[in-house]
């Protein structure tokens, strides 16, 4: 049932004040590695400290699990955003019309989860600007993170008959991650296929993300590879440096990746489309 399913929706397609005082001051708590529930709830970000690898960063998300009937429900918004970002910049308001159109439309189908409801208010409220412009960030040694709304699959991806849960974040400029990080106007996005081993040296088709920002209208499409080397030994991750500028961006990652084993003929296989919302100052 479940391999129907994804069969199916296939075919459719992220200061230290000194004290003017002689009096002693208790320092200011580093700032705290997240847990996982505060990633994945985090919407539209989530302060990490500076300095954390981006090999830390995609460990954190190392068990989560795929829910079936949950990308397929929101995964039917990629197609919107991919069209928007396609499509010339004196039109993107008319391609987050849509989107925001489909996504109340969606919402009004009471016979989806509670979760899914959820999820498509967090795309709403973002889209229409009702949720406000993403967290402050508190001191220059931290960075934001957004992870995607929902962790996808890839159809035998590890083996056959074995399925690969994707995540992606996506980091605001400036950061260093993913490297050589993004600059202040730039996103960072990241995705890695849990259970997957090292990318290849040739991607037979590859992963792709589009996106729109909402705020100024800029849109675009791009691949994403293995070039910054992370996780060179697997899980496979890929990662790309998008130049959005600043303002709320919606994006879809979609595609497929090609992964290979020592001594093992290479492996491809393709990944239902998650989506993305990340505030850039």
């Amino acid at each position: 049932m479940r391999r129907a399913l994804i069969t199916c929706a296939l075919a459719a397609t992220a200061g230290l004040i000194v004290p003017t005082h002689a009096v002693a001051q208790p320092l200011p708590p580093a700032p705290a590695i997240p847990d996982l529930a505060q990633i994945a709830n985090g919407l539209p970000g989530v302060v990490v400290p500076a300095d954390l690898s981006i090999e830390t960063l995609t460990n954190l998300l190392a068990n989560q699990v795929a829910n079936p009937d949950e990308i397929e429900a929101l995964a039917s918004l990629a197609p919107a955003i991919v069209g928007a970002a396609a499509g010339p910049s004196d039109v993107a308001d008319d391609g987050k019309n849509d989107l925001l159109a489909q996504a109340k439309e969606l919402l009004a189908n009471s016979q989806l989860p509670d979760s899914v409801k959820a999820t498509l208010n967090r795309v709403i409220t973002f889209l229409d600007g009702s949720g406000g412009g993403g967290p402050e960030i508190p001191d220059p040694n931290t960075v934001v993170i957004s992870q995607f709304l929902y962790p996808t699959l890839g159809q035998d991806c590890v083996g056959d008959g074995a399925d690969s849960v994707g995540t992606a974040l996506a980091v605001g400029g400036p950061s260093h991650l993913p490297p050589p990080g993004p600059a202040a106007g730039q996103t960072g996005f990241v995705f890695t296929a849990l259970g997957t081993a090292p990318l290849a040296p040739t991607q037979e088709s590859p992963l792709t993300v589009s996106w729109l920002n909402v705020s100024n209208g800029r849109t675009g499409s791009q691949p994403l590879t293995g070039e910054a080397k992370i996780n060179p030994d697997g899980p496979a991750t890929l990662s790309a440096i998008a130049d959005t500028g600043s303002g709320n961006v919606v994006a879809v990652i979609s595609g497929g990746i090609t992964t290979q084993k020592p001594d093992a003929e290479p492996r491809s296989c393709t990944f239902l489309p998650t989506i993305g919302l990340v505030t850039v100052r």
